[in-house]
C-alpha cells in the first residue's frame, strides 16, 4: 500500500466537495453539530495557495485536509509559528487508516522547512470522542475557547466553543 500526501489541484474541486458532503452526512449521524458548507471561492483560494491537500492510497483519494498559517480568531495571542489543520475528511472506505497520524508525519516534515514550531487544530468543545482521538494521536490538549468573533470563518464557528490541540515540533521530532 502506497500512501502519499499531495497538494490538491483545481481538477480535485468536485472530489473535495463530495468529501465535504460525505463528512456532513456522517456528522449528522454521530454528533449534534455539523459543517454548514464551504464556498467554492474558499477552496479555489486554498488550492491556488497550496493549502488544500489530499492523501492518496494507491493513487486513490482517501482523505483531504486544508491548512492555514494564521488563525487569530481561534488562537488569539498564541497565533504564531504554526500550521493549522482544518477540515480533515476521510472517505468511508478508508476509515481506520489513521490519516491524522499521516497528517502529523507530514506536518513534522513540513514545519521545520517552513519555520513552523506548532501543528495545531481545533474541534467542537463538546466532542469528547474527537478530544480522545486527537490526544491519542499525539496532540496535546491546549485549552478551550468560546468563539465571539467569527467574521471570515465558516458559518459552523458561530456561537460555539472549541477544544484546541497542538504538537510542538522540534528538530528531534522533525528527524523522525
Amino acid at each position: 500500500m502506497q500512501i502519499e500526501v499531495l497538494n490538491s489541484q483545481a481538477s480535485d474541486i468536485n472530489t473535495i466537495f463530495q468529501f465535504y458532503d460525505m463528512a456532513v452526512e456522517h456528522q449528522k449521524k454521530v454528533f449534534n453539530k455539523h459543517w454548514q458548507g464551504f464556498s467554492k471561492a474558499l477552496i479555489e483560494t486554498e488550492i491556488a495557495e497550496h493549502r488544500q491537500y489530499k492523501i492518496l492510497v494507491d493513487d486513490k483519494v482517501a482523505c483531504i485536509f486544508a491548512v492555514t498559517f494564521n488563525d487569530k480568531l481561534i488562537w488569539g495571542d498564541r497565533d504564531k509559528d504554526s500550521v493549522y489543520i482544518h477540515r480533515i475528511v476521510t472517505h468511508p472506505n478508508y476509515r481506520g487508516y489513521s490519516f491524522v497520524k499521516e497528517i502529523i508525519k507530514w506536518g513534522k516534515l513540513f514545519a521545520p522547512m517552513n519555520g513552523i514550531k506548532f501543528i495545531r487544530m481545533d474541534t467542537w468543545a463538546d466532542n469528547d470522542k474527537l478530544l480522545e482521538y486527537y490526544t491519542s494521536c499525539g496532540f496535546s490538549f491546549a485549552g478551550t475557547v468560546t468563539m465571539e468573533q467569527t467574521e471570515g470563518l465558516p458559518k459552523h464557528y458561530e456561537g460555539i466553543s472549541l477544544n484546541l490541540f497542538e504538537i510542538e515540533v522540534n528538530e528531534v521530532a522533525a528527524s523522525m
